[in-house]
C-alpha cells in the first residue's frame, strides 16, 4: 500500500541525517535514478549524467501519495512533449515514489535536473522550515517539503510557478509509459488506478489509452 505524506509543521529537528526524494516524474522508474545516482546515460536521454558523489543506490523505496497535483508543461527534449511538475498547493492527490537518500545526494540529483554540476550540498534550511525554496526561476530549480515520513523529511524539485499559471502542454505516449512503468514498478497501486491518475493529469489522454501503452 502506499504511504500518505501529510503536510504538518516546519521541521525542527536540525540538518537531517536522511532524505526522502520524492520522485514523480521519470525518476520513480529505478533504473533511470540509477544514472542519476551512479553517473550514466539512461535510456532516451541524450546527455550523460555525472551522477551524486556518493553513487550508493537508495536503501528504499517506497510508494507515497502527497498532498497537491502533478502537471505537464513546457517541452521536454528528451521526450518531446511536455514535463511533469508538482504543485503542492493544488487540490488532489500526487502519486509518488520516495527514494531514501542524504542530503548530499538529494543535493546532487537535484543539481543535475536544474543543469548544474553536483559536488555541493544544498542550504536546505529555508525548505525545511518554510516548506518551500526559490533557488532560481527554471525548470526544478524550486524545493519542496511535502512533509515527513518515518521521521525524515520528504522533499522533492518542481518550478516556481503554480499549475494555472503556465501553458498545458501535452505529454508525450513514450514518457507516460516510462512514468507508468515506474508507479507500477513500485506496487503500490494497480495498473487501472494509475492510468486513471495519469489521464487526469495528462488531459488528453484517456486511462483506455494509457493502459494500452504499458500492455493492458
Amino acid at each position: 500500500m502506499p504511504r500518505v505524506v501529510r503536510s504538518g509543521a516546519a521541521w525542527a529537528a536540525g540538518r537531517p541525517q536522511l532524505i526522502w526524494y520524492a520522485a514523480y516524474g521519470s525518476n520513480m522508474h529505478r533504473e533511470r535514478l540509477r544514472a542519476y545516482v551512479c553517473g550514466g546515460q539512461p535510456e532516451g536521454a541524450a546527455r550523460w549524467y555525472p551522477g551524486c558523489r556518493d553513487g550508493t543506490m537508495p536503501a528504499e523505496s517506497v510508494p507515497v501519495e502527497l498532498p497537491g497535483a502533478v502537471y505537464f508543461a513546457t517541452t521536454s527534449p528528451v521526450w518531446g512533449g511536455g514535463r511533469a511538475f508538482y504543485d503542492p498547493a493544488a487540490e488532489g492527490r500526487a502519486l509518488a515514489v520516495a527514494h531514501l537518500v542524504t542530503p548530499g545526494q538529494f543535493s546532487d540529483l537535484a543539481a543535475q535536473e536544474m543543469y548544474r554540476e553536483p559536488g555541493e550540498d544544498l542550504d536546505l534550511t529555508s525548505v525545511l522550515a518554510h516548506g518551500r525554496a526559490e533557488l532560481g526561476e527554471g525548470r526544478y530549480e524550486t524545493l519542496v517539503c511535502a512533509g515527513e515520513l518515518d521521521g525524515h523529511p520528504v522533499l522533492t524539485f518542481t518550478a516556481a510557478w503554480r499549475l494555472d499559471e503556465v501553458a498545458y502542454v501535452a505529454p508525450a505516449g513514450a514518457y507516460l509509459r516510462y512514468l507508468a512503468s515506474g508507479l507500477l514498478e513500485a506496487g503500490g497501486w494497480s495498473a487501472e488506478t494509475v492510468a486513471r491518475y495519469l489521464a487526469r493529469a495528462a488531459r488528453t489522454w484517456s486511462a483506455a489509452e494509457i493502459l494500452e501503452l504499458v500492455g493492458g
